[in-house]
């Protein structure tokens, strides 16, 4: 299982990124990961650490589909992977049912059926066919100009089971938030592995984990609160974490010590969360995505960056092929 992290701050000035993307270039970790940036554009963001010279893997996890068309999530994705060099993964997501209808007037008609023709449209571009769609959630009739870019692995948000069929069908990957090792293992990993699946790559899953090290000061529920209240407050994580099993009563105290009784948050010694990583390896998760967020939100970006610093130190970097050994 890789190791990668996901920017732990809303930047609202680019220069706020350099120290982690600078994580990305100094350690073992795979990729720099982004959500959707409600101030600088996460893509725009990327591009601006690589004309400052910073230029590492990324993932988008999730970019909202009702913020760009599916031509235009496709032009920007390859743009990244032109822009940095490296293979880019472009996470999106349908968000929440008020966000939809906030932006374009009215919820998509099927959640399910939306985010899979996004996916497919997204990919037949990226792929550099024609993507036709009419009549459904999306009209298009396009290609994208050609040019020759690293690869755009084009994924998929995953929540509960019937996304992550979703993802399993038509993804590249899914991208996983909130999941537990359990949950994965019982019931989002075999969703997606029992999928309908044409001939292809397999689905690869990378789950992004929110934790804190444990530290003089630091309180756990309260740094889970900070890490995941904004989205416990939302009905569809609600309704994921109850059918993992976590018992959430809209109350935000006890709703994130839930969290981090079943392991949705970790919170320990870098030893006792490596272990708990080890779970999600033997769930059949692909790439561990560190989260920092709360950590970040209660004691600020340096605490953010120390910790995954130390996380990081006890990740072994892959040896190259044929590199090692005596000879």
């Amino acid at each position: 299982m890789k190791y990668s992290l996901l920017l732990p701050i809303g930047a609202t000035r680019p220069e706020q990124a350099v120290p982690f993307a600078n994580l990305v270039q100094w350690t073992s970790a795979e990729r720099l990961w982004l959500g959707q940036g409600m101030v600088l554009e996460s893509q725009h963001l990327v591009s601006w650490l690589s004309g400052l010279g910073i230029r590492v893997p990324t993932g988008f996890g999730v970019s909202l589909m009702p913020f760009r068309s599916p031509y235009h999530a496709a032009v920007e994705a390859r743009s990244v992977a032109l822009t940095t060099g490296f293979p880019v993964v472009a996470g999106f997501g349908p968000g929440a049912v008020a966000l939809q209808r906030g932006l374009l007037g009215r919820p998509y008609t099927s959640q399910i059926g939306a985010a899979k023709e996004y996916v497919r449209i997204v990919r037949e571009l990226l792929a550099g066919r024609t993507a036709e769609a009419e009549g459904g959630h999306f009209t298009v009739s396009a290609t994208l100009v050609p040019a020759l870019a690293p690869p755009v692995s084009v994924g998929l948000g995953v929540l509960r089971e019937r996304m992550a069929v979703a993802a399993g069908e038509v993804a590249d990957a899914a991208v996983t938030w909130m999941a537990g090792a359990r949950y994965l293992a019982d019931t989002l990993v075999p969703a997606m592995r029992g999928a309908d699946r044409g001939p292809g790559a397999p689905l690869r899953v990378s789950a992004i984990v929110p934790f804190a090290l444990a530290a003089p000061g630091r309180d756990p529920v309260a740094l889970a609160s900070a890490a995941c209240g904004a989205h416990m407050r939302l009905p569809h994580y609600r309704d994921t974490l109850r059918r993992a099993g976590v018992v959430v009563r809209g109350e935000a105290g006890e709703d994130a010590r839930a969290l981090v009784d079943a392991g949705v948050f970790l919170y320990g010694s870098a030893d006792e969360i490596h272990g708990a990583l080890g779970e999600f390896a033997a769930a059949g998760v692909d790439e561990v995505v560190l989260n920092a967020t709360g950590v970040a939100l209660a004691h600020g970006a340096k605490a953010a960056a120390e910790d995954l610093l130390e996380m990081l130190r006890g990740v072994a970097p892959e040896a190259e092929p044929g590199a090692g050994g005596p000879e």
